[in-house]
């Protein structure tokens, strides 16, 4: 039996014009179907979140702060739900709470989860726009397509789970370093951000230091040959010490100070009650050792085999909050050599600088887990390299593999199991930290290769910026714009 051959010129099948039909519309009009692939991860994750029944312990703490501040109770003294928490941040937090008394607790929890996923989309959107990605895709729907997959990761999942606001808190800061550093009210968000949770104002000491560093580096420059003769004239780099990452982090300190003088106004005695002491009492905000307790503090104190492990978390701290803005530092000064992502680089290694250095980073904090995953991901198809590839793969099973519950925890015990973990476990309980330590160090060297001469972009046996030449120019642009 003899078979015809389909002359190359004829039509082609029916089924396969159709597919052909439905991706190119799909690529000309990719947000729809992005938010309908979205919805369905989230109604899964709604589904999936509703069979384990969640108490969103944090969100009932964050009403009864509110309905402290209404009564007028001692906010720091108040203690709520069956776990008999406390307030932990400071007073204007419990002022933006106030809403949360309104609807009822089953409104109230609907209305919170909505609202966090509503800021996971806001969030991806930022990361995209801070790594000025994507190319060919618009970026609403990319972050829809982001956002589906990372309400699965175990930092989003847990967030969402207990209603806290970690979500709100990184969309606040990240709003403010994808705006230009000169732009009005820029930094306003990092302020208002320190405010509801001292953490972000690392932010505001970030941009100060990458300011001081940019304006030392001016007043080095050799001066003008037509100013060594004749009568001198005024040189902007004798006045003061001022450009637009020392207004934002002006702004940004000046916003923080706004929401203390309002809580201190509304609310005097609570105010005195949080700056007199319970600012420094870390064990109002949970124990040390708690393997959920992902930051370097907690890992010493699993290592040491107590709550309370002093020294050595002081030693760690300050040697990641130096090494770690370090790094930040370097790599926003390597975007005014080339380096592509620069401000991806230098915002999430600050980020996880200040996870490292925090006495208490739940597992939920670590929400910058999505930007700093993104990035790596970006950085492996612009490179085009295996290693990097590898590197991307392995930070996201680390965040959405939920290592953290694989060792053996009982919050409620006297005496937790983390006092007693073996070395396999301390590992499996310290992995955020681990994780967040290479990445500092990735950025480093990074940075310090471009800084030394080194263009981004490099391959042994090519030509520099090639391959991936397209993205590193992009990126040199985007921060020189900047």
């Amino acid at each position: 039996m003899s078979t015809s051959r389909r002359p190359a010129g004829s039509t082609a099948p029916p089924a396969l014009r159709a597919c052909r039909g439905l991706r190119s519309r799909l690529l000309r009009r990719p947000t729809a179907p992005a938010l309908a692939v979205s919805l369905l991860s989230f109604a899964a994750f709604w589904a999936a979140q509703r069979t384990t029944d969640p108490s969103m312990i944090d969100l009932m703490v964050y009403r009864a702060e509110g309905r402290a501040v209404l009564d007028g109770h001692d906010l720091y003294a108040m203690r709520a739900t069956y776990a008999d928490l406390p307030a932990t941040y400071p007073p204007f937090a419990a002022l933006l709470f106030l809403p949360l008394t309104l609807p009822d607790v089953p409104v109230l929890r609907a209305a919170a989860t909505v609202s966090g996923l509503v800021l996971l989309v806001a969030l991806a959107h930022l990361s995209l726009r801070l790594l000025h990605r994507p190319l060919h895709v618009p970026r609403p729907a990319a972050a829809l397509g982001v956002a589906a997959v990372a309400v699965w990761c175990e930092p989003v999942w847990t967030t969402l789970r207990y209603g806290q606001i970690n979500l709100l808190v990184a969309t606040l800061v990240l709003w403010d370093l994808t705006r230009r550093p000169g732009q009005r009210w820029a930094g306003t968000g990092i302020g208002v951000a320190a405010g509801i949770k001292l953490t972000p104002g690392l932010f505001a000491v970030f941009l100060a230091l990458h300011g001081l560093v940019l304006h030392r580096l001016a007043r080095s420059r050799p001066r003008h040959p037509d100013r060594q003769d004749g009568p001198s004239r005024p040189d902007r780099r004798d006045g003061p010490p001022w450009n637009p990452w020392l207004r934002q982090a002006a702004v940004a300190a000046a916003a923080f100070l706004g929401t203390a003088l309002l809580s201190a106004l509304l609310l005097p005695h609570d105010f005195l009650r949080f700056w007199g002491g319970a600012v420094l009492r870390s064990d109002r905000v949970g124990r040390a050792e708690l393997t959920d307790n992902q930051s370097l503090n907690g890992v010493a104190a699993r290592l040491l085999h107590t709550g309370d492990p002093g020294g050595l978390w002081l030693g760690l701290a300050l040697l990641a909050a130096a090494l770690g803005l370090g790094a930040a530092v370097a790599a926003a000064l390597a975007g005014r050599c080339g380096l592509p992502n620069a401000a991806a680089w230098s915002t999430t290694a600050c980020a996880v600088t200040m996870l490292l250095i925090s006495p208490i980073s739940w597992s939920h904090h670590w929400v910058w887990c999505l930007p700093l995953t993104l990035l790596l991901a970006v950085e492996a198809q612009r490179r085009r390299s295996l290693r990097w590839s590898a590197g991307a793969l392995l930070a996201a099973l680390v965040f959405w593999s939920y290592v953290p519950w694989w060792v053996p925890r009982d919050p409620n015990a006297p005496r937790p199991p983390e006092l007693r973990q073996n070395g396999a476990e301390i590992l499996l309980s310290a992995c955020y930290p681990l994780a967040g330590a290479v990445f500092l160090a990735v950025t480093a060297v990074v940075a310090l290769r471009v800084l030394c001469g080194r263009r981004p972009g490099h391959r042994p046996g090519g030509a520099a910026g090639t391959p991936g030449s397209v993205g590193a120019t992009t990126g040199a642009q985007a921060v020189a714009k900047e």
